[in-house]
C-alpha cells in the first residue's frame, strides 16, 4: 500500500447495522472537504461483479454451496479491485467501500465455517496486496438487526434469510476481527444516533487520511 497515494476506507457490519448509510454520509462529508472520494459496494461495482451479485443475493437460500459462495464473492472482488479500486488508489482518491474482505471472513469464515486462513490467503491474492487503511465495523445486536430489517418493507435476499445462529456467528466474527487488528479495524456502537455516529466516524477518518 505504500506505493498508493489514495486511501481505502471500508464499512462492515451485519445487515441492518447502518453501514450503507454511514458510508454515504462519509462520502458526502469528504466531498464537502473538496476531495473526490469514490463510493462503491460489494459485491458489485462493475458489470461482471453486479451480475455475480444477482446470483449471490437473488438465489434461494441453500441453493448455493458455501464454497461456491466464497468463490463468487472473491471473483466479484477481483474484478472490482482490478478495474475500480486499484486505479482510484493510484490516482490518490479516497475509496469508500460498503463491505470488503472482512465480510468474507465474517460471513463465509465464521458464518459458514470455512477455513479462515484459506479465506485470508484468497483475499490477499485477489486484492493484489491491497488492504484497507481503516475499517469501520458497526456493531449491533441480532435483535436490533431483526427489528431494523422488519421495519423496512423490502424483500429479503438470500443472505438475509439465514438463521439466527448464522448471524450470531457473523457478529462474533466481526468482534474477533476488531480484537485482532486494533490498528485498522475500529468497532463502533451501531445503536448510537445516526448523526452522532456520523461525526464520530468522520473524526476517526480524518485522523487516518490526515485531513
Amino acid at each position: 500500500m505504500e506505493d498508493f497515494k489514495g486511501y481505502l476506507i471500508t464499512f462492515e457490519g451485519i445487515d441492518g447495522s447502518g453501514k450503507s448509510v454511514q458510508a454515504q454520509r462519509l462520502y458526502n462529508n469528504l466531498k464537502k472537504q473538496g476531495l473526490d472520494p469514490l463510493l462503491i459496494r460489494e459485491p458489485g461495482g462493475t458489470e461482471v461483479s453486479e451480475k455475480i451479485r444477482d446470483i449471490l443475493l437473488l438465489s434461494e437460500r441453500g441453493s448455493v454451496s458455501p464454497v461456491t459462495e466464497l468463490m463468487l464473492y472473491e471473483a466479484a472482488r477481483a474484478e472490482l479491485v482490478s478495474r475500480i479500486i486499484f486505479p482510484a488508489l493510484k490516482d490518490g482518491r479516497v475509496v469508500i467501500s460498503d463491505r470488503f474482505t472482512d465480510s468474507t471472513v465474517a460471513y463465509q469464515g465464521f458464518g459458514r465455517g470455512l477455513d479462515i486462513d484459506l479465506i485470508e490467503q484468497i483475499n490477499f491474492f485477489v486484492c493484489r496486496q491491497i488492504k484497507p487503511h481503516l475499517t469501520i465495523i458497526l456493531d449491533i445486536t441480532l435483535e436490533e438487526s431483526l427489528r431494523r430489517r422488519n421495519s423496512i418493507s423490502k424483500k429479503e435476499d438470500r443472505i438475509e434469510k439465514e438463521t439466527s445462529d448464522f448471524f450470531s456467528a457473523v457478529i462474533t466474527g466481526y468482534k474477533s476481527i476488531a480484537d485482532s487488528d486494533t490498528n485498522r479495524a475500529v468497532l463502533f456502537d451501531g445503536s448510537l444516533p445516526v448523526d452522532k455516529l456520523e461525526q464520530m466516524i468522520f473524526e476517526r477518518v480524518k485522523q487516518t487520511i490526515s485531513l
